[in-house]
């Protein structure tokens, strides 16, 4: 008896959710770092509702998204991200678009992301493999933590006819042709937060 009884609990152990429960009608997919030399936190990832936005808690990375929230055509996609506290290195946070298959084998999607290092990036991903459209660049326009640990960034992508603009707090820091890797950025839209990070997320919307 005592022995199935602590094999039940082993079984427990192993079930343990790698994702807290979220708000209604979003999905989380956690991005495990398989590098030694830069190792996940222990723990869940969390993402609830705060405010009139989110909370991202993620001792790993993780995409967030509601599948009701779609963009094609023109249209500009914004959120504002306050990072709550800094991670002992560069890690990045901030917008995905273009999004398919998030929760499959083939999932798709682009990424418009800031760090606390005052980096930009724009990167791909295609199944399990990422792309960088853009190599990670400093801007003047990309706030860093204050004395007390925090930064708030509000970050667009403004998708037009022919280009995509990438803008952090109204600056435009980058933009790229609707072709090549960023030729159809229509489909889910929603967040990224990379691992050992704490992240706030308000006014999420898409305008055309």
């Amino acid at each position: 008896m005592k022995r199935h009884t602590q094999v039940a609990l082993f079984a427990l152990v192993l079930a343990a959710p790698v994702v807290a429960q979220s708000p209604q009608g979003w999905k989380v997919r956690v991005d495990r770092s398989t590098s030694a030399v830069d190792p996940d936190a222990a723990g869940a990832v969390k993402f609830v509702t705060k405010g009139s936005g989110f909370l991202a808690t993620n001792p790993q990375a993780a995409v967030y998204w509601n599948p009701a929230d779609t963009a094609s055509g023109s249209y500009t996609l914004k959120g504002t991200f306050t990072l709550l506290k800094p991670s002992s290195h560069t890690n990045y946070y901030g917008l995905i678009f273009g999004g398919r298959d998030l929760d499959g084998a083939q999932q798709h999607y682009l990424y418009f992301v800031v760090a606390q290092d005052g980096t930009w990036l724009i990167k791909g991903r295609n199944g399990s493999a990422t792309e960088n459209i853009s190599a990670k660049e400093p801007s003047d326009a990309v706030k860093k933590p204050d004395s007390n640990g925090t930064s708030t960034n509000t970050l667009e992508v403004r998708v037009g006819p022919e280009k995509i603009d990438y803008a952090v707090n109204g600056t435009v820091v980058h933009s790229t042709p609707k072709g090549g890797s960023t030729a159809d950025p229509s489909g889910i839209y929603g967040i990224r937060v990379n691992h050992l990070l704490d992240v706030q997320i308000d006014g999420l919307s898409v305008t055309k």
